[in-house]
């Protein structure tokens, strides 16, 4: 592939390539270029939102450069402080050990095992003395960490900053030196520190490596980041059924940023399918498609016809509309009793009239119907509430 060609592939949903001449001077010499992403284990299970590097990841291994994930399980124990407005609890060795574990099971649903370098930062990192950490701390300032948003406005507002959080960036760049990284892809929260890790390997005399930042993949409402706590995600190890008709819940507008970032179909494919929607076809078929393939991924090809099946027969003949109201409903850290949240959705103008539907057999949750006013939706989801035959809603439950 010639380098133009091997700059497409790359750049292919990223937000931001710097320096692009660089990159491309790297690509020219032939040689297979290390390529790092690094993740802190800070929780047990990975979403399709954590993916996105993953599959950037793979593309990289795909044209033949040598794929790094990182686990910070040194850093994990610190706390990342992008976006945060507070200090963030950390994680104790046990917690990130354990996380860990899981990364490493997770991961090789989309790296080819045989191509992956795995590698611990605490290996370099507790090998490090107090003097050589005051010799790192030496190489930035704090008028420089305070250029970043999220130290910048806590500065302001009097949030406290502890002095280790400082220390996070330093660590993440360091990681770069120690790896001898090309490339370090991130998500855009990570501009910062990707940018901090070219300035120490310049430091520590190595050539600076290229930055590549991709975008925060939205969650199913199309508005905030996938998040667990948000209860918009869709985890890679859920049931292949729960995962299919996540995907199928997607708008259609946000389809295009979900296969443009989670598919593996070449752009001349996924061009295609525009140019099909923009002549009259239903883009519930490219949904499918999409879905299909990424369950396939994550599960297998016959797990993803039968949940294909199995999505049909409880939407027989498109009874659920590809387009409906969505709402995030804050149940209070517990369930939502099904009467408030039809009621909040727009859906009943009452919860006495929401009761005496359901008691007639008039409500279904996920094309199944429901007969018992007792029933309240668990955190998560999104649900597909439907009253009667015409009145649909998506709600996710925070």
């Amino acid at each position: 592939m010639s380098v133009e060609d091997a700059l497409q592939v790359i750049q292919r949903g990223c937000d931001e390539l710097l320096l692009e001449s660089e990159l491309r001077e790297k690509l020219k010499r032939g040689k297979p270029l290390r390529i790092k992403a690094g993740f802190d284990p800070t929780a047990p299970d990975l979403h399709l939102g954590h993916t996105v590097l993953l599959n950037k990841l793979r593309q990289f291994q795909e044209l033949g450069h040598e794929a790094i994930f990182l686990i910070g399980d040194f850093t994990g124990m610190i706390g990342d402080p992008t976006g945060k407005n507070v200090t963030r609890r950390a994680l104790t060795r046990d917690e990130v050990i354990d996380n860990a574990r899981t990364y490493e099971q997770q991961i090789f649903k989309i790296l080819d095992p045989e191509k992956t370098l795995v590698m611990f930062n605490s290996s370099w990192m507790n090998e490090m003395n107090a003097a050589d950490l005051i010799g790192l701390a030496a190489k930035h300032t704090v008028a420089r960490m305070l250029e970043r948003d999220d130290f910048q406005k806590r500065y302001r507002t009097g949030q406290a900053i502890a002095i280790h959080e400082f220390l996070y960036p330093l660590i993440q760049g360091y990681d770069s030196v120690a790896m001898t990284a090309d490339v370090e892809l991130g998500g855009t929260d990570q501009k910062f520190n990707l940018l901090v890790g070219r300035e120490l390997q310049k430091h520590y005399g190595q050539p600076p490596q290229s930055v590549l930042t991709m975008p925060i993949l939205e969650g199913l409402d199309g508005v905030q980041k996938m998040s667990k706590s948000l209860g918009n995600y869709i985890g890679i190890h859920e049931p292949a059924n729960e995962m299919f008709g996540k995907l199928m819940s997607i708008s259609d507008n946000l389809m295009w940023r979900y296969i443009e970032l989670l598919s593996f179909q070449p752009l001349s494919q996924v061009e295609q399918w525009r140019r099909e929607v923009d002549s009259g076809r239903n883009p519930r078929d490219v949904k499918v498609q999409f879905a299909q393939e990424v369950v396939a991924r994550f599960h297998d090809r016959q797990a993803a016809e039968c949940a294909l099946a199995d999505f049909e027969a409880r939407f027989s003949q498109g009874a659920a509309p590809e387009e409906m109201p969505a709402f995030t409903l804050d149940a209070g850290g517990g369930a939502l009793p099904l009467p408030q949240a039809l009621k909040q959705a727009g859906l009943t103008a009452s919860t006495s009239e929401a009761m005496r539907l359901i008691v007639q057999g008039g409500i279904r949750i996920d094309g199944e119907k429901v007969n018992e006013k007792s029933v309240a939706l668990p955190l998560g989801g999104p649900y597909i509430l439907q009253v009667g035959k015409r009145k649909f809603a998506r709600v996710t439950i925070i």
